[in-house]
């Protein structure tokens, strides 16, 4: 085949493969039904790069640039990373690091440094999804390698090309060395994905193969939501829905996950001259990495600072695709604002009373001062209570559009719903959990952030709090060390003895609770449904600790604004002053010499 000839048909098959590219693009990022044409735009790049790699002399001589090859495989890696995020797949999210750690260890960008500008923003864009990418693969060492990388080249890029503005990318840089200071100030002794070998307790395995209940719900879907005034987030991922969809993951076991060091391609000094061979990207390789073992991970929507429109019309869009017999877990964190007499009821709201705020606290205090197992059945609330505290989905001072009420939420109680939020009004949404009419079908699950978080040494700066994300989720997420960032425990170097103790002791408690939750006679059912799946299963342990360790921890002001809430309630036998469970939190801080910081009832 004539050069000529074989440069033309690249040229044709790159534009047929964009044009795919742009429709997949711009889909929409959440639903079932876009599988195909996924499909369609990865055979076009397929074809694409199997052109290049057989005619890579030929298109060489013609005039292709190494960065072209470059941009080819930052596609595919950006294409398997959409198909990640839209269906949590960890295959897609390990096929997208390969391609994209080529790139960087055969330096496809390099020959184009400081020359072309469209060439470099490529590179950047590059930079920046790699980046992203390994913060969910939990690739520490690679992202503070790129995160260096990214920040030489966007000076580097100022130097060079003067007449263009870098004020973006000079912001990509902030948000990524700022997530970094956040997450690395913390020591994960354990990964926050759920390990098989870590989060699994023997003594109770016996219990959970027996256990039983009127119906069974299987975890399949969540939706992850964050809206708050300058939290740190990279991309469109704040620092608390990476947490969360962390948590919500499986721990591959494979050799991928035994950190290899981040090395450039040389050999005796020098960098590999890889013109005729770097189309061979090994695409095997994400195969070996991945573990079969495991289960598929649970789906998740992932949404930045949505309106309420776009958060409703999401959730009912999977509440539409669940499968039946399966529960869809909702996470909202995001700061709260209270009834305001202005705000006018929906239209077809059941009623026109409204009760004040002060009653609703008042009646979740009380609430929160009984932990009886049975649910919550015989008080009702009027229309009022699901159209009065709110979450905040929109800039302060915004209209009443932007406020998410509780009683948004009940047309999508129609389905099993597991509900965590997160915010400083958060005990307004036990609304969606009274029987009596409320819900449409299903009783809900909730778990509920305390009102104010706790600190042995309070900060009164409030951005020193956004840098820490919230507590309540860091609890849910990373339980020891958020008992450990509580009490102002340094966490940056650790001594692994003391830790590997720590976690010793919280794994035993969480063994014992799980045991007692499971031989429960007095479960309620709404638990019992959700208990035997693995990951809804270690957010009730985690936040029975949680719910334990503020009830103890000592303070001067209103006790119960600082208190966490679950509806319905649990079992009395694992309360914040049951014995389990108070005698694991006091032999947690014995161990970390932090007893004097709490009060025990004797028991």
């Amino acid at each position: 085949m004539a050069g000529e000839d074989v440069s033309s048909n690249f040229r044709a098959l790159v534009e047929n493969a964009d044009r795919k590219f742009a429709r997949v693009r711009d889909l929409p990022a959440f639903g079932r039904a876009q599988s195909h044409y996924f499909q369609k735009v990865f055979k076009a790049y397929m074809k694409l790069w199997n052109y290049q790699q057989s005619y890579r002399s030929k298109l060489v001589e013609s005039g292709l640039n190494r960065w072209e090859i470059g941009e080819i495989a930052s596609r595919i890696g950006q294409l398997y990373f959409s198909q990640y995020m839209r269906t949590s797949e960890a295959r897609f999210l390990l096929e997208a690091y390969v391609f994209y750690e080529a790139i960087l260890r055969r330096r496809y960008f390099d020959e184009a440094q400081g020359k072309d500008l469209g060439a470099r923003f490529k590179e950047l864009r590059f930079y920046a999804r790699f980046l992203l990418v390994s913060l969910i693969v939990d690739r520490k060492e690679m992202v503070l390698h790129l995160a260096e990388k990214l920040r030489v080249l966007v000076d580097d890029s100022k130097s060079n090309f003067r007449e263009t503005n870098f004020k973006e990318w000079r912001l990509v840089v902030q948000e990524i060395t700022r997530f970094i200071k956040s997450d690395t100030n913390l020591t994960y002794v354990r990964p926050l994905r759920y390990c098989a070998m870590l989060d699994s307790y023997p003594a109770s395995q016996t219990y959970l193969a027996r256990f039983h209940a009127k119906k069974l719900f299987k975890f399949r879907d969540a939706l992850l939501a964050s809206y708050h005034r300058n939290e740190v987030k990279y991309a469109e991922v704040t620092l608390d829905t990476y947490r969360m969809m962390q948590c919500l993951e499986w721990e591959p076991s494979g050799s991928f996950y035994q950190k290899r060091p981040v090395v450039e391609a040389k050999e005796n000094g020098f960098v590999i001259d890889h013109t005729l061979t770097s189309g061979l990207i090994d695409m095997k390789l994400a195969a070996d990495m991945a573990d079969p073992s495991l289960p598929p991970n649970p789906r998740k929507a992932i949404l930045y600072r949505p309106t309420v429109s776009h958060l409703l019309a999401v959730l009912a869009m999977i509440c539409d695709e669940l499968s039946p017999e399966t529960v869809m877990l909702l996470y909202l964190s995001a700061s709260g604002g209270p009834a305001r007499e202005n705000v006018a009821q929906p239209e077809n709201s059941v009623g026109s009373s409204r009760t004040s705020k002060s009653k609703l606290l008042a009646r979740a205090s009380q609430e929160q001062k009984s932990y009886k197992s049975e649910p919550h059945s015989n008080g009702k609330m009027s229309s009022g209570d699901y159209y009065e505290d709110h979450l905040w989905l929109g800039p302060r001072g915004g209209s009443g559009s932007n406020n998410l009420y509780p009683g948004d939420l009940i047309p999508f109680t129609r389905k099993p719903l597991f509900l965590i939020i997160d915010s400083d009004t958060s005990r307004a949404f036990k609304a969606v959990t009274v029987l009596g009419g409320a819900e449409r079908g299903e009783p809900v699950a909730m778990l509920l952030s305390p009102l104010k978080p706790s600190f042995e040494n309070p900060s009164t700066d409030d951005d020193t709090e956004a840098l820490n994300g919230s507590q309540f989720t860091f609890f849910l997420t990373a339980p020891l060390q958020a008992f450990c960032q509580m009490l102002g425990l340094s966490n940056s170097n650790p001594d692994p003895e003391v830790y590997d103790e720590a976690e010793s002791i919280l794994s035993a408690s969480f063994s014992e609770w799980e045991t007692i939750l499971l031989t429960s006679k007095v479960l309620n059912l709404v638990w019992a449904q959700v208990l035997p799946d693995p990951f809804l299963r270690r957010l009730i342990l985690r936040f029975i600790f949680c719910r334990s360790v503020l009830t103890s921890f000592i303070r001067t002001e209103d006790h119960d604004l600082y208190l966490p809430q679950c509806h319905p309630n649990l079992p009395e036998s694992i309360s914040p002053v049951s014995k389990p469970v108070q005698s694991s939190v006091q032999r947690l801080a014995d161990h970390l010499g932090v007893a004097k910081s709490f009060h025990f009832t004797k028991s």
